[in-house]
């Protein structure tokens, strides 16, 4: 059996500062995280963290990584077994539960959403990026195999897996954001808008049931 590496000061560091973002992520929200109390929260200088990290993006994509851990979320919901539409249902209720859970996972995922991946690649490391890729990669991956297997055994519609399996990750995102916000919009007989209340529960319960319905067979 392999020894374990010691971990690195350099990497102890990074870690530490990873966390205390992610604490701060996960307090306030990712727009409320300014890097002079990221620095505070774990006793150094502001410009120190410019020495682990070439820029504040850089941070928060290690943080946004750090979130990732869905990927095992994921798969402690896959039942050995079970048929592909109940895997899919379970990876899915799950993944919408972890966004409710962390709003801050989702802020920060939608917020990466907003820049080209070029122009995100081109701001932090090519370690970072790889790191970065490999999270999301877990995750996507999970979706994949089970919607493949669905297909195969012909109870999924799915010609593309690869695709679908990213239409389905940020279709939850964007819809996770209304159970954040809890309301709704509608126009009015009189033509005014009006605003309506929305249940968090509604919502997984609605990504569960659109996922499986773009899936199965027509």
């Amino acid at each position: 059996m392999a020894t374990p590496q010691p971990t690195s000061p350099r990497r102890a560091r990074e870690r530490e500062l990873v966390l205390a973002t992610r604490a701060l992520f996960d307090e306030r929200g990712m727009l409320d995280a300014p890097v002079e109390e990221i620095a505070r929260s774990v006793g150094i200088a502001r410009g120190l963290i410019y020495r682990e990290f070439s820029s504040k993006e850089e941070l928060f994509v290690l943080t946004v990584t750090d979130y990732l851990e869905l990927a095992g979320v994921l798969d402690a919901a896959t039942v050995p077994g079970r048929a592909p539409a109940e895997q899919l249902e379970h990876g899915m209720r799950a993944y919408a539960e972890f966004c409710r859970r962390y709003p801050a996972f989702l802020d920060s995922a939608l917020s990466l959403m907003h820049r080209p991946a070029r122009e995100l690649h081109e701001m932090v490391s090519e370690s970072v990026w790889l790191r970065l890729g490999q999270g999301m990669g877990r995750c996507v991956d999970h979706l994949e195999q089970v919607l493949r297997a669905g297909a195969q055994a012909g109870d999924f519609q799915v010609p593309d897996p690869p695709y679908m399996a990213n239409v389905l990750w940020t279709q939850v995102l964007g819809a996770m954001h209304l159970a954040r916000i809890r309301v709704g919009l509608r126009r009015t007989d009189a033509g005014t808008p009006e605003l309506f209340k929305v249940e968090p529960e509604q919502i997984t319960r609605t990504v569960v049931d659109m996922t499986l319905a773009a899936v199965r067979p027509r």
